[in-house]
């Protein structure tokens, strides 16, 4: 759930195969940007962010995953749909076992419905495509 005026500690997995990593997609409508941010989403009040990861994976794509270590913790502040928000973000190194892999997945949630897939690294390093949050790029 997007809410603003509170600091939100969110969890994204970083997942490779090949050259391209699992992305959701997005639409700003506000800023007329399509963009793509790792699967991932909130940390439960006494939930451990290691924890939150594997929930995340299991109710977005119904996957069991494998964790391997903690990128690193940034903060994110951003505007989207002209909204102000603020996040703490856990980066994950994690790996989707081979029977989970699918080329698309439809990921529905509380409060919308979007795409993932997987997307060249090269069209975000290049700028081609959109990555949030900016410093994700770092990880790749």
């Amino acid at each position: 759930m997007f809410r603003s005026n509170s600091i939100r500690p969110i969890v994204l997995g970083l997942t490779k195969k090949d050259n391209k990593i699992l992305v959701g997609q997005g639409y700003d409508r506000v800023k007329n940007k399509t963009f793509y941010r790792a699967l991932g989403g909130g940390i439960e009040f006494t939930e451990t962010s290691k924890d939150a990861i594997i929930r995340e994976f299991k109710e977005e794509i119904n996957a069991d995953i494998i964790v391997h270590n903690l990128l690193g913790v940034s903060e994110n502040i951003f505007t989207y749909k002209g909204n102000y928000g603020h996040e703490i973000v856990f980066t994950y190194s994690i790996e989707i076992p081979e029977k989970f892999y699918k080329d698309v997945y439809l990921i529905k949630d509380e409060a919308s419905e979007y795409t993932a897939m997987w997307v060249d690294i090269d069209d975000f390093k290049t700028g081609k495509k959109v990555l949030y949050p900016d410093n994700f790029l770092k990880y790749l």
